[in-house]
C-alpha cells in the first residue's frame, strides 16, 4: 500500500510538472506571437510611410522636370551663348550659371547685364515651384585670393551664394524660409583647374531646386560628411 501511495505521488508531481511546463510554453507561445503582431503593425505603418514619401518623391520629380521645360524655354539665349545649363541631376533641378555673367573677377555685387537671367530664375522659382526649398551654392576656381580682401575662396564663394540669395529675396519676394546659401569654395570642381577655360566652368554658382525631404537630407549628410562652409 505504501509503495502504490508513493508511485501516485510521483506520478501527481509527474502531471503537475507537465502541466506547468505546458502552461509556461503557452504563455511564451503567447507573448511571442504579440511581439510578432507588433512587429507587423510597425512594418505596416514603416511601408504605408514609405508609400507616402514615394508618391511625393514622384510628385515631385514631374513637377521639376515641367519646371526644367520652362526654364529651358525662358532661358534660351543664355542656354544658346553656354554661360547657363539647366539639368536634372540626383540632388534636383539644378541652374548652373558661370559667375562671369554675374559677378566681376574676385567681386561680389551682381553685374548689372545679370538682372535678366536671375530675375527669369527667380520668377518660376516664385510662381512655379513655391514648395521648394532652393540651395543657391557659390563655386570658384583654384586661384587664390589675392585682391579681393576675402581670406579664402570659401569666403568669395559664400558671399556670393548670399548675393543671389538676396536678390531672390529683395527682387522677387521669394520667401527667405524656402533659401539656403552655401560656399564649396574651389572644392567641387566639374572641369580641371589646368586651363582657362576649365577655370572658367568652374566659377559658377549652381541655383538647386529639390522636393523639402531630400533637401533636408542632403544638407544634413552634408554637414555631417563635408562641414559646409
Amino acid at each position: 500500500m505504501k509503495i502504490k501511495s508513493e508511485m501516485l505521488i510521483v506520478v501527481f508531481i509527474s502531471i503537475l510538472l507537465v502541466f506547468s511546463s505546458g502552461c509556461a510554453r503557452q504563455k511564451e507561445l503567447e507573448r511571442i506571437n504579440r511581439s510578432q503582431a507588433s512587429t507587423i503593425l510597425s512594418l505596416n505603418d514603416e511601408i504605408a510611410r514609405l508609400n507616402d514619401e514615394l508618391e511625393e518623391l514622384t510628385r515631385s520629380r514631374e513637377q521639376l522636370e515641367k519646371t526644367q521645360v520652362m526654364l529651358q524655354q525662358r532661358l534660351r539665349d543664355e542656354l544658346e551663348k553656354g554661360d547657363l545649363q539647366v539639368s536634372m541631376q540626383d540632388k534636383g533641378l539644378v541652374v548652373t550659371v558661370l559667375n562671369k555673367i554675374l559677378f566681376d573677377s574676385g567681386k561680389t555685387i551682381l553685374k548689372p547685364t545679370s538682372v535678366s537671367t536671375l530675375q527669369k530664375v527667380g520668377d518660376v522659382l516664385k510662381n512655379e515651384v513655391p514648395q521648394q526649398l532652393i540651395l543657391v551654392e557659390g563655386h570658384t576656381d583654384t586661384d587664390p585670393i589675392k585682391y579681393s580682401g576675402f581670406r579664402s575662396n570659401w569666403e568669395l564663394s559664400t558671399a556670393r551664394a548670399t548675393e543671389v540669395v538676396h536678390f531672390f529675396i529683395d527682387k522677387i519676394g521669394i520667401d527667405p524660409g524656402r533659401l539656403v546659401a552655401l560656399g564649396y569654395g574651389e572644392y567641387q570642381p566639374i572641369a580641371p583647374n589646368a586651363s582657362s577655360a576649365g577655370k572658367s566652368k568652374n566659377r559658377r554658382v549652381e541655383i538647386v531646386i529639390s522636393p523639402k525631404k531630400f533637401i533636408k537630407k542632403f544638407i544634413d549628410t552634408g554637414s555631417e560628411q563635408e562641414g559646409l562652409k
